[in-house]
């Protein structure tokens, strides 16, 4: 689908609806029961600004072959990420560690292939998809840990800066996803559950019964989630627990029995950070939180179920993101945080 020497992929449109399932389920991997994450799936074929032609047209190969391997588009945006890390999207055959060589900096040494097959860009794609694929829970790590999984780099920190840029990259150069929508993914419990090519997704899916910070609440650091008693909790994008606690007035109280609209404080609750100093906090849980302190989660893992705890009128998910720390002054509007990351927050 990308022709030589130009970034031009052909336009490929998903059916909304029923109908769209499988083709959906097909293209990216998903496939089985459960909730159906479709959107329009459209190819601009544009070249990023910012990018030289031998740079679009490395991205462009990358992300055909990704969606030729069917791997998930997250794949290409990982594939991308270390790609330009690694070489800036310039296809050097002068080795710059050791024997690297290409646009992955792959080695003859260690098993890649000869240094003629590594510097065709495609054979080097295809090598990484076929490493990638091979690590367990990828598509829910944060970028930087399945790329690292895949490269050992000696700087394993270094991919996550670039998972803005190849998200923007993946959608100019590929079949990209329409901001809202989201694609198949499958998480440790065996359910399917949908991520966006950012690396998020909502917490529950339920309609939002109070917004962030209202006129009529305008200490409202979160929205509500109208999810029924018993609905699992995922966490929203891969990160560490920081916080398990029952919070409430009187402590004695206790948070295993349902709150009221007298009763201050988030009951059981959950923080957890994300790349970036992003943190998101989950309130009013029915009973003491499935994660322990410390805990590295998985974009989507259930993290808890949804109670009444603490200051609650009802079963419902409180849900907040802080950027930077998580006090009130840095809260921002859940909505459209993930809306920006692709995730349609507040979709029942």
């Amino acid at each position: 689908m990308i022709a030589v020497g130009v970034a031009v992929v052909a336009a490929l449109v998903l059916i909304v609806g029923a109908a769209g399932a499988g083709v959906v389920s097909a293209l990216f991997g998903g496939g089985g029961t459960g909730e159906v994450c479709l959107g329009t799936v459209t190819a601009s074929g544009a070249t990023p600004a910012g990018l030289s032609a031998e740079q679009a047209r490395n991205a462009g190969v990358i992300v055909a072959v990704g969606e030729r391997m069917r791997v998930p588009v997250r794949g290409w945006v990982v594939a991308v990420a270390t790609a330009l890390q690694e070489s800036d999207l310039i296809n050097s055959g002068t080795a710059t560690d050791h024997d690297s060589l290409g646009l992955f900096q792959q080695r003859p040494s260690q098993g890649w292939g000869t240094p003629e097959q590594i510097m065709n860009p495609e054979y080097a794609a295809t090598k990484f998809y076929e490493a990638l694929l091979r690590v367990p829970g990828w598509q829910t790590m944060a970028l930087t840990d399945a790329a690292q999984a895949v490269q050992r780099s000696a700087y394993p920190d270094a991919y996550q800066r670039h998972e803005a840029r190849a998200t923007v990259i993946v959608k100019a150069v590929g079949s990209a996803i329409s901001v809202g929508s989201a694609i198949w993914r499958t998480i440790p419990e065996d359910l399917e559950q949908c991520v966006s090519i950012a690396g998020w997704t909502a917490p529950v899916h339920a309609p939002i019964v109070s917004g962030f910070r209202a006129p009529s609440r305008p200490g409202h650091d979160g929205v509500d989630l109208g999810a029924p008693r018993g609905t699992p909790i995922r966490a929203a994008s891969a990160g560490t627990v920081v916080v398990v606690r029952c919070n409430i007035v009187p402590e004695s109280y206790g948070c295993n029995q349902d709150g009221s609209p007298d009763t201050p404080g988030c009951g059981w609750y959950v923080d957890i950070r994300h790349v970036g100093e992003v943190f998101t906090r989950y309130c009013h849980m029915l009973s003491s939180p499935s994660v322990a302190e410390g805990q590295q989660v998985l974009a989507g893992q259930v993290i808890g179920i949804v109670g009444s705890s603490g200051h609650s009128s009802g079963p419902h998910l409180h849900f907040e993101v802080h950027l930077g720390d998580r006090t009130s002054s840095t809260a921002v509007d859940p909505v459209s945080y993930l809306r920006d990351r692709g995730v349609a927050l507040g979709a029942a």
